[in-house]
């Protein structure tokens, strides 16, 4: 019997009623423009009401492929600083979604610093806010849950070669999913300005600079380690530009101006 992961946020970041899931992620699917084939992407993970619209524009402007990576910061503190879960499955509303057990043994052989580790997972909202929009996009499709809780630069990078290193030798494409919030609690004004710096840098495919510069100006970017993983990955496996599909912070739907978060859409290509 192997494990399933049950759902720990529908009912709080997303509505646990299928019906209704499937209507919300749809509605914030609608907007599209020329499909993208990339390589990476950025997408946010707050509650629906407050960044649904975020990611939405993001998948709804992907072609999207059998197989992901999903990249995810480790929120709980639980569980191992590289934590991945290489075999079972996740539950959502939606159905299940099958984890790739062989590419999940790939990486895992790849980078010494991968733990098999299921508890990081157990309660983490980042990685499994985005299933719902991959579930309504497409009917089948397997995925490599990993949640990143290192702080220093070496082994996201080392972690990065290691993801490109295992997609250049498949024969599939995998589109490798970084979750990440933007800056978290100040001003909207403030927020803007550290998140436009943010951006800048994930838009010039420049992951040390993103890590520096969200270092050096304190920007709380929650997934900046999945953030400068996926760059990595993108740029040697050829990715040679970003797009910001869209920006937005948690005020534009809050009226509150005073405390806000930031979210960045961005396909890696």
């Amino acid at each position: 019997m192997s494990m399933v992961r049950h759902p720990a946020v529908a009912g709080r970041f997303y509505p646990a009623r299928p019906e209704v899931l499937m209507r919300d992620v749809q509605s914030y699917l609608a907007a599209a423009g020329e499909k993208i084939e990339a390589a990476g992407c950025v997408v946010p993970h707050a509650g629906y009401m407050y960044s649904g619209h975020v990611a939405g524009a993001v998948y709804a402007r992907l072609v999207l492929p059998e197989r992901f990576i999903v990249l995810c910061p480790n929120h709980t503190g639980m569980g191992k600083p590289l934590a991945i879960m290489s075999e079972g499955a996740w539950d959502t509303p939606l159905g299940q979604v099958e984890i790739d057990h062989e590419l999940a043994m790939k990486l895992r052989s790849a980078d010494r610093h991968i733990s098999e580790d299921a508890d990081a997972h157990r309660a983490e909202h980042a990685l499994e806010v985005q299933l719902p929009f991959l579930q309504a996009l497409r009917r089948k499709f397997k995925f490599v849950p990993i949640a990143v809780g290192v702080g220093s630069y070496e082994p996201l990078a080392e972690l990065g070669e290691a993801i490109a290193r295992v997609l250049a030798a498949h024969d599939d494409r995998v589109l490798i999913i970084a979750s990440s919030d933007m800056n978290h609690y100040e001003s909207d004004a403030i927020t803007r300005v550290k998140d436009g710096k943010a951006i800048q840098q994930i838009l010039k495919l420049a992951p040390k600079g993103l890590f520096d510069v969200v270092v050096d100006e304190d920007i709380s970017m929650c997934g900046y380690g999945p953030a400068v993983t996926m760059l990595t990955a993108a740029k040697r496996l050829g990715a040679e530009s970003a797009e910001l599909i869209k920006y937005a912070t948690s005020g534009d739907v809050s009226g509150d101006r005073d405390a806000v978060v930031g979210y960045a859409g961005v396909i890696v290509h």
